[in-house]
């Protein structure tokens, strides 16, 4: 029975451009949130998707490369631990959206302006750890999750199936 489940499964090339072709998907989302949708990322929103897109990127090497056993376990172990990571600030992001109003941290300018006018380093600080603009939700999905709570559950998916990409037994060729 495991074998036969095992076999309706992707290849693990197939399943790599997969996971790139989901990102390119939620970066697809994100940006027509932002240019058609108007809604404005704050630090932690772009810190996300800077990780949703080294996840896609690490995917898409491993299906152009396509290696062994052991290249896959490194690369699916790499793509989840961006994932991870990626989490983390999304799970901070949902934090600061139910913090108290008098607990939110003060609003910073926008991340342009620091860009434009701020040392790389405080620009960076800034991105790791949001400020007010990050408790701000401004928008819902069906009126119950925020924009980092579905970001949370991008990664978890991600990380699943780069978990999955990285522990995964082929079905051998006898077995067929």
């Amino acid at each position: 029975m495991t074998e036969k489940l095992l076999a309706m499964m992707p290849k693990s090339r197939t399943l790599n451009l997969l996971i790139f072709l989901a990102s390119v998907a939620i970066i697809g989302i994100v940006l027509y949130m932002e240019h058609v949708m108007l809604l404005e990322p704050c630090g932690l929103c772009i810190t996300q998707r800077v990780f949703v897109v080294l996840t896609g990127l690490i995917c898409l090497a491993a299906a152009i490369h396509n290696p062994s056993v052991t290249g896959r376990r490194r690369y699916g172990m790499a793509a989840a631990a961006l994932c991870v990571v990626g989490g983390y600030f999304a799970v901070r992001q949902i934090w600061l959206t139910y913090l108290p109003e008098d607990q939110v941290p003060a609003c910073g300018p926008g991340f342009s302006y620091m860009l434009d006018n701020f040392p790389l380093m405080d620009t960076l600080s800034f991105l790791l750890k949001g400020d007010g603009n990050c408790a701000e939700v401004h928008w819902r999905f069906l009126g119950l999750l925020s924009i980092p709570e579905l970001a949370l559950i991008g990664f978890v998916g991600l990380f699943s199936l780069c978990l999955f990409q990285a522990f995964r037994q082929e079905p051998s060729p006898a077995a067929s």
